[in-house]
């Protein structure tokens, strides 16, 4: 066997049947017949000279040598399709294809946007909104904001803030219900947070407050709590970044001056596999910026 790369059709065919453990199934995604994918990972087999798969009466299992191909083509097949789509894009225009929360699009990103695109006027930003986890491999991302604690081990995690919690309402509900410790809650609404079901029993119990958290109205995303809290419907627990401006407005109240850290923080991510592009490299440093500003206006 010579040291050139083994032929392509056959190592495509290979991937699939490996990754589906299933001649037929891969045959369905190939559009080709299973006589065909047969004899693809035969041409395989013999130019390697081992086997690959052992055949089985329900299917087909990889072979240690099968599953040390495998994963050396999969690593080589992502790198690939990575790389295709950063020449793709270069070859366009400077596309920065983002994923983040609605809450912290609308509350933090979406206002300072119109910055960044007059610093980088040749970069557009293609922003995305999930709660779901991000799947570098299947969604045409370079980046993910992400909230945790950085345990993502085939991610690069650059932190942006840390989630410091505080209680806000509106004015007008302040002035009705004079809210004036914690322990006072017990007589008001709570506005939660599906996406951050913890976030009051936390704060609760960092303050020292018996108030069961558990009671009030729940919303899909923080952004519609703080909308709810905006239109006097009760007292939402916030990140204290999201709504900073709009407690310097007088928008929103701190009933309490008593904030606490969850331990979390939100975090730019992609995948370690990746270099950054250079728009992502601009778009970190742009934030890091956004950030320190926002730290000096604070102190």
């Amino acid at each position: 066997m010579s040291n050139s790369i083994p032929p392509l059709n056959p190592l495509r065919t290979f991937e699939a049947a490996a990754r589906l453990s299933s001649l037929t199934q891969a045959a369905e995604e190939l559009n080709v017949s299973q006589v065909a994918v047969s004899r693809q990972v035969k041409v395989l087999e013999e130019y390697l000279g081992v086997v690959l798969f052992k055949r089985l009466h329900r299917g087909i299992e990889l072979t240690d040598e099968g599953r040390q191909l495998y994963e050396g083509v999969t690593r080589a097949f992502v790198e690939i399709g990575n790389a295709a789509r950063r020449v793709s894009r270069r070859g366009r225009r400077d596309i920065l294809a983002i994923q983040s929360y609605t809450t912290f699009s609308q509350r933090w990103l979406i206002p300072r946007l119109t910055q960044f695109h007059e610093a980088f006027p040749r970069i557009e930003v293609r922003l995305s909104s999930s709660t779901a986890p991000v799947d570098f491999e299947t969604q045409n991302l370079d980046a993910a904001i992400r909230a945790g604690k950085a345990n993502w081990p085939d991610l690069h995690s650059e932190k942006l803030v840390d989630v410091e919690l505080i209680p806000i309402c509106s004015p007008a509900f302040q002035e009705a219900h004079k809210l004036r410790c914690p322990d006072d809650l017990s007589r008001v609404r709570l506005l939660h947070s599906m996406a951050r079901p913890t976030d009051w029993a936390a704060w609760l119990k960092r303050v020292g407050s018996t108030v069961d958290p558990s009671p009030g109205i729940r919303f899909e995303s923080s952004a519609l709590a703080y909308e709810a809290a905006s239109l006097d419907i009760g007292v939402a627990i916030a990140t204290k970044v999201f709504v900073k401006r709009h407690l310097q407005a007088g928008s929103f109240v701190a009933p309490f001056d008593m904030t606490c850290y969850s331990g979390e923080g939100y975090y730019l991510t992609w995948p370690k596999s990746i270099a950054p592009s250079l728009p992502l490299q601009k778009f970190l440093s742009w934030m890091r910026e956004q950030i320190d500003k926002d730290e000096v206006s604070s102190s």
